[in-house]
């Protein structure tokens, strides 16, 4: 009897043959392994920088260098030093010395002059100061320069035309005496020589210029020394009510005198030496 043939159960047709390659000879393996040395050096090189890599790497250097030679310069002059003499060091050591006492000289003496140039020009800076306060002083008295400052305002209505040029000076005089800093009378600025002389046909000259009622007085002062010097009895206003004229004072915490007169130069008087 012929045996029964096994069966086949197909596990060996699942099973995938490996492929069967023929072993790399020595001369592929080399020319592959240079293959890979080329690929290598072309990926690194040249190196492919960034501009902030590359102004780093140069400040690095700068700054080795730099080292370097501070460091080398430092090193020979203390190998000159270590070789030099003791006498020659006692030497060096006296001038330096000296060299530091006479840089502390100057330094003193530059500021001494310093102190003296500031102390010059902080006196020349006064005296400008005081020089421009003076003359601005004088500039109000002589009219020249406008004032301004607290003051009163005294307007005389004359409707019967019986204010002359007396009453006028008169309440001047009364209130220079009081205390008034600057006086303007209509646009006219009085002055020291300032003078008043009586129209035919009515009003009043200034210094030569015709005024009118109503007489406004523009005063620069203290209103509480000129308001009770105007109306004490018998005084200003009193004679300005006896003629049919009316005073009229309003107190003010500031006025402007504003109109201005040309100097005139002495024709004869002269400063006097002293």
């Amino acid at each position: 009897m012929r045996e029964p043939e096994p069966e086949d159960d197909g596990e060996g047709e699942d099973e995938a043959e490996e492929p069967d390659f023929p072993p790399m000879s020595v001369s592929a393996q080399v020319v592959d392994r240079h293959s890979g040395r080329r690929r290598l050096k072309a990926a690194m090189w040249p190196p492919r920088l960034s501009r902030g890599q590359l102004l780093v790497a140069v400040l690095l250097f700068s700054l080795g260098l730099g080292l370097a030679i501070q460091v080398r310069s430092t090193n020979d002059h203390h190998s000159q030093l270590r070789g030099a003499r003791q006498e020659d060091l006692v030497r060096i050591l006296d001038e330096l010395d000296s060299r530091q006492q006479r840089l502390q000289q100057e330094k003193a003496e530059l500021e001494q002059s310093l102190a003296k140039l500031e102390n010059s020009s902080n006196q020349a800076k006064e005296a400008q100061e005081q020089t421009r306060k003076k003359v601005t002083e004088l500039g109000v008295l002589a009219g020249t320069v406008r004032a301004t400052g607290p003051g009163i305002v005294l307007t005389v209505d004359d409707p019967q035309g019986q204010v002359k040029a007396d009453m006028l000076l008169d309440t001047l005089q009364e209130l220079r005496a009081a205390g008034a800093e600057a006086i303007q009378i209509n646009d006219v600025r009085v002055v020291v020589n300032t003078y008043f002389t009586d129209v035919s046909g009515g009003g009043v000259q200034i210094d030569g210029k015709k005024v009118s009622a109503p007489y406004r007085f523009t005063v620069v002062g203290n209103p509480q020394d000129l308001t009770p010097a105007l109306n004490i009895p018998g005084g200003v206003v009193r004679t300005l009510e006896s003629h049919q004229a009316r005073a009229t004072i309003s107190q003010q915490q500031r006025v402007v005198v504003d109109a201005l007169v040309d100097p005139k130069t002495p024709q004869y008087a002269k400063p006097a030496p002293k």
